[in-house]
């Protein structure tokens, strides 16, 4: 049987021997014979080289005499959510979502990432007494990783 721990070792051997700053974002096995490995880097996006490299290494490794499986090593969309925190950190200084565990949602700018959180800064007009143009406020808000349900890439063509 094809174990996720055996898949993930295998892609982290060879994303180890590239040495080009990516990292593992996700190992999905359904069914016990689709396979799915998405990997990112921290430095710009992954070359399709890169991800056949990854592919190689982990069919060179299993034996589909012993069971038949289809394998996708692949890059995470735009539009999926953050799984792993290299993908904040690649991401400081961008626009993102933020859906809490509870409720709610914001939107600004992924301003700081640590092992706890991440501090995202929000800009808005607010009508201030006695002048008569909003003044634009800049807030900090500091969100612990506990309190996240997911974090997108706001995507923008400005």
């Amino acid at each position: 049987m094809i174990t996720k721990d055996k898949i993930t070792s295998l892609a982290q051997e060879r994303i180890d021997e590239l040495n080009k700053d990516l990292y593992l974002v996700d190992v999905i096995i359904n069914n016990g014979a689709q396979i799915q490995v998405e990997i990112d880097s921290l430095k710009g996006g992954v070359a399709i080289e890169d991800c056949v490299s990854v592919s190689r290494n982990i069919e060179h490794n299993l034996d589909r005499e012993v069971q038949d499986f289809e394998l996708q090593v692949s890059s995470p969309g735009l539009d999926k959510p953050f799984k792993v925190l290299q993908q904040y950190e690649k991401n400081i200084g961008r626009n993102v979502k933020v859906v809490f565990t509870d409720f709610g949602s914001i939107e600004g700018l992924l301003k700081e990432v640590n092992a706890n959180g991440i501090i995202l800064e929000t800009r808005k007009k607010e009508k201030v007494e006695g002048k008569k143009k909003k003044i634009e406020v800049v807030e900090d808000h500091i969100i612990d990783f506990n309190n996240i349900k997911e974090t997108k890439l706001i995507i923008s063509f400005k």
